[in-house]
């Protein structure tokens, strides 16, 4: 059997030290109190940076533990779970709406779709399990860029890509947008991504209130959509879905 991977040995033990003790450490003291040298240290340190899961303070060089990592300390909650907490919320909710329902949560640099229901009807449809949404142009992505500092992180200073000509990409628009999400509760596209289709997405929160995803219809612009804004009475029925489903995951206060 092949041993254990020095470079990645030495990473958990940097990040093993920087979680205890001093919460802030420069790179001088990381190396000597693992017997590292600096340029080692100093690589790794980098890397680990990169990915997020260590930050350093701009005014003293010294590094501490990265949002990354406490968004996956945090992330006690198995998606297995999520999804299984959701399956039931999610079948009303596309009988109710008659359309496409998706649960999302937060993968890198984009949403990943955890389950699907197909629209109610006898439309040929593919299952879009395990596919990638944009965070700056679903509904999905743009609850989560709301409420999730590390998916906000993960949006970067743009510009953005652009799919199609309602799609935003200053990310000062996206900002502006995210308040009024955070003020409403819900958040709406359309025609952002995909031309002629609408959806509106509403947060899944866990018992301690963390952000764990997000719950979504999808549907052509002309029925989502009534001159010119979705349906209030679709926005009620997400919004429902979305509790209740956080419900089910401890998340007693709404």
């Amino acid at each position: 059997m092949p041993g254990p991977i020095q470079s990645l040995s030495r990473a958990a033990a940097i990040l093993r030290l920087l979680a205890g003790g001093e919460r802030r450490l420069g790179l001088s003291e990381v190396a000597s109190s693992l017997d590292l040298a600096k340029g080692t240290a100093h690589g790794i340190l980098r890397t680990l940076q990169l990915e997020g899961f260590v930050e350093q303070d701009p005014e003293s060089g010294k590094y501490q533990l990265g949002a990354e990592l406490l968004r996956l300390g945090q992330s006690y909650l198995d998606v297995h779970e999520l999804r299984a907490r959701a399956l039931v919320w999610a079948d009303d909710l596309a009988r109710a709406s008659g359309e496409t329902v998706y649960l999302g949560v937060l993968h890198q640099h984009g949403v990943l779709i955890v389950h699907h229901v197909f629209r109610p009807d006898d439309t040929r449809q593919v299952l879009e399990v395990g596919s990638m949404q944009p965070l700056h142009s679903t509904a999905l992505g743009k609850v989560l860029l709301a409420y999730d500092p590390v998916a906000r992180g993960q949006l970067g200073e743009g510009p953005l890509e652009s799919f199609t000509p309602r799609t935003l990409t200053s990310v000062d628009d996206i900002d502006a947008e995210c308040a009024l999400i955070r003020e409403r509760g819900w958040a709406d596209v359309i025609e952002e991504t995909w031309e002629g289709v609408a959806s509106i997405g509403a947060l899944i929160q866990d018992r301690r209130r963390n952000p764990v995803g997000a719950v979504c219809i999808s549907g052509a612009v002309e029925r989502v959509c009534e001159d010119g804004f979705v349906r209030p009475q679709l926005v009620a029925s997400v919004r429902d879905a979305a509790r209740a489903i956080s419900r089910d995951l401890g998340a007693n206060r709404f």
